[in-house]
């Protein structure tokens, strides 16, 4: 096998050779990508994760270009490990960039993105983030901008189009470097994926090399967050960096104004949210599909800092201003506030007194906020009987927000496991576990395996954080309690902090625990990237190191590992044992088997050609018997696979619907080994497809057809006669 990721980027990145003058044309992560090339970066680092995992997997398939040009590329262990990176850049003329998703990936690289602009840097630091916020997060729902307040890093929020966002990659250096501090790059989800084409310029080999810093070792111990120099560094902030930023914001014109002078009224946004905002317009006929508003925006491509001067400046002459700022707390309002009130300026400031105080800003959200300003500020550039009916109420019949359908007929539609996921099977022996030693606390983790919270398993109380399944179970250790804790982690958050945070934890302060590793063989969750314990040959990295091996050298005693989960039976049974063996400490279950949906994009195009190429394919499938089928569908309950279902019953006797196995069965067998571990109903059973049979094989069909015609001729002469008796 060979390096394997969510999506492959082979073709595209070819377009990165572009060079002055051709129209690059692509999705925003690419655009990223040819940004920092054309910026001179010398090297790159980050951890995957959505929105920006495609930017590790660009880079990944880019590695050759990279290797031309003399970029370094490191697929960091966890964002810490990315952030550190940068230390590169404090004390030469290196421009680095490193990228994760945030929030959560601003919380783990906290420590090293202090320091490092504590210290402050001499070549450019950019730091891409991935704004995980909204209704397509999987996580918290927090804000970047307190990391870029709490640490003085410049925010940048580009207008999310291709042209912007390179541009603000190489400006973002320039910026870092005139200021001495490192930059954050914000994208949000639809930014980091949308398409478009922007004017190429050529790609730049770093002037200083790594190589150069390796051989000619430098060193400014007031770069070192030591006090007294740490100290130096908060006055150095205040008096020299932040005067220089403003410098450069205001110099290159960072910031838009869009027709200033052209009404008494204005709005102030993030650069993030131009298009949603000009789109709100545009409904409201006061703007073009291009931009070209009729009302005054200032368009704040720098988020952080804010610039004084030039708030002052769209705001004055003008009775009202509208801030468009998403998400909370209002950090922007309060400070834009503070500059007006600082200044003495009458001017009136909404925000989230007409927008909503939390949440995504939705086209809808912000042009029902838009319409309440013009009502009150310029009523007469609105048309009240052609309005968009997106302002309309909610119970409003004409709103396409309107209820449909009573709300307790709609059922939610929880996250859950993947059809033939082998995570799965984990938690369904699990269950048949407890059913014999009892339930148990078990403290879940962030992955895929996250979903056994829900039904049909319902297992996990709480998730503290990637690979701190482990870590968030530690304080139930009661030394006399007759049960042990279950705790939940991913081979991903093993290899991101688990091993240190999670199982070294537990040895050093003897912790009575069972940790289940989930072992899908990629870190699955983020995009399926290759981990230390992959079992691919990569040429670039070094995989296949067992995670067993690694617990038990940091003193795990017992220790199993589980190398196919679909055998619920035999699951079920080491669970047992781990959570009922007298051994001191913590045990470990490695629970291993290959995450289906990778398995898949590698094996289905071999498997599509061979079919393609007339070569004899054979697929296992499994069914339901319903004439065996009781309906009473315990086999659902126990696996909540989403090809299990149930269907109506052929027989005209019984009423009760049956199960079913639908046509997006992989053939994993699990509902069999639940029915089987479970001693539920011999129901189930399986099947082979056979594409391009051979000779032999419809010889075979040929004779089963015959013998199955003749059982069932004498079950029909049975029939009659019992008919005729």
């Amino acid at each position: 096998m060979s390096l394997m990721a969510e999506r492959s980027f082979a073709q595209e990145v070819q377009e990165l050779r572009l060079g002055a003058g051709a129209e690059f044309r692509g999705e925003g992560i690419l655009a990223v990508t040819k940004g920092l090339l054309q910026s001179g970066v010398a090297y790159v680092g980050g951890y995957q994760g959505a929105p920006i995992s495609h930017l590790i997997d660009v880079l990944g398939d880019a590695h050759e270009i990279l290797e031309e040009l003399d970029v370094y590329f490191e697929n960091s262990a966890s964002e810490a490990t990315a952030a550190a990176m940068l230390a590169a850049s404090v004390h030469y003329p290196l421009r680095g960039a490193v990228t994760f998703k945030s929030t959560v990936g601003t919380n783990v690289a906290s420590d090293a993105l202090a320091n490092l602009a504590s210290g402050g840097v001499l070549g450019g630091a950019l730091i891409i983030i991935g704004e995980d916020y909204g209704e397509g997060s999987s996580i918290m729902q927090e804000r970047s901008h307190a990391f870029a307040m709490k640490s003085q890093m410049w925010l940048l929020d580009p207008r999310p189009n291709l042209t912007a966002i390179v541009n603000f990659v190489e400006k973002g250096f320039e910026l870092s470097e005139a200021s001495s501090t490192p930059v954050m790059l914000e994208l949000r989800l639809r930014s980091c994926h949308l398409h478009g084409s922007f004017i190429a310029k050529d790609n730049v080999k770093p002037p200083f090399t790594l190589r150069e810093a390796i051989e000619n070792p430098q060193r400014d111990t007031s770069r070192v967050v030591l006090p007294p120099a740490s100290f130096m560094h908060e006055q150095e902030k205040v008096r020299d960096r932040w005067p220089a930023a403003v410098k450069f914001i205001q110099e290159n014109e960072l910031n838009e104004f869009i027709a200033e002078k052209d009404e008494k009224i204005g709005i102030i946004l993030q650069g993030g949210l131009f298009n949603t905002v000009n789109r709100s317009l545009e409904l409201l006929g006061l703007s073009d599909p291009y931009g070209n508003s009729q009302i005054p925006l200032y368009v704040l491509n720098v988020t952080y800092p804010i610039i004084d001067q030039e708030v002052l400046r769209f705001c004055e002459g003008k009775d009202a201003v509208l801030l468009v700022e998403e998400g909370q707390p209002d950090y922007i309002e309060q400070n834009i506030n503070t500059i007006l009130r600082r200044a003495q300026d009458p001017i009136i400031l909404h925000g989230k007194d007409l927008l909503p105080v939390a949440g995504e800003y939705t086209p809808a959200a912000v042009t029902k906020g838009i319409t309440a300003f013009l009502r009150t500020h310029l009523p007469e550039r609105i048309s009240e009987s052609e309005l968009p009916n997106v302002v309309l109420e909610n119970d409003d019949p004409r709103s396409p927000f309107a209820p449909r359908i009573d709300a307790e007929l709609v059922h939610g539609r929880a996250p859950g496991f993947c059809t033939g996921c082998p995570e799965r099977p984990i938690f369904a022996a699990l269950k048949l576990a407890e059913r014999e030693v009892g339930t148990h606390i078990v403290s879940a983790d962030i992955g895929c395996h996250l979903f056994s919270i829900n039904a049909p398993f319902n297992l996990g109380a709480t998730t503290m954080g990637y690979g701190l399944g482990s870590a968030s179970g530690a304080a139930f250790n009661a030394k006399d309690a007759d049960k042990r804790t279950i705790a939940f982690m991913g081979d991903g958050g093993f290899w991101h902090n688990g091993l240190t945070s999670g199982v070294g934890n537990a040895v050093f302060n003897e912790n009575d625990q069972l940790l289940v590793i989930v072992d899908n063989d990629y870190s699955a969750a983020t995009g399926g990237q290759d981990l230390l314990s992959s079992q691919s040959t990569s040429a670039l990295r070094s995989t296949k190191h067992p995670i067993e091996r690694a617990v038990r050298g940091i003193g795990v005693k017992w220790s199993r590992t589980m190398t196919n989960t679909y055998q619920v039976a035999k699951m079920r049974d080491l669970f047992k044992e781990a959570l009922t063996t007298t051994q001191k400490g913590p045990k470990v279950i490695v629970a291993q088997s290959e995450c289906t949906l990778n398995r898949e994009r590698r094996e289905k195009p071999i498997r599509a050609k061979k079919i393609k190429d007339g070569k004899r394919v054979v697929r296992e499938r499994y069914g339901v018997d319903p004439e065996t089928c009781t309906g009473d569908r315990s086999c659902i309950r126990i696996s909540g696979c989403p090809s299990l279902t149930i269907g109506p019953n052929p027989d005209p006797m019984r009423d009760d619907p049956i199960a079913t196995v639908l046509d997006s069965c992989v053939g994993c067998g699990l509902c069999g080994e639940n029915a089987h571990a479970a001693a539920l109903c011999p129901s189930f059973y399986s099947t082979e497809v056979i594409y391009n049979p051979n000779r032999w094989d419809k010889t075979k069909l040929v004779f089963r057809k015959k013998y199955i015609g003749l059982l069932q001729r004498n079950i029909e002469k049975q029939r009659v006669g019992i008919d005729a008796g």
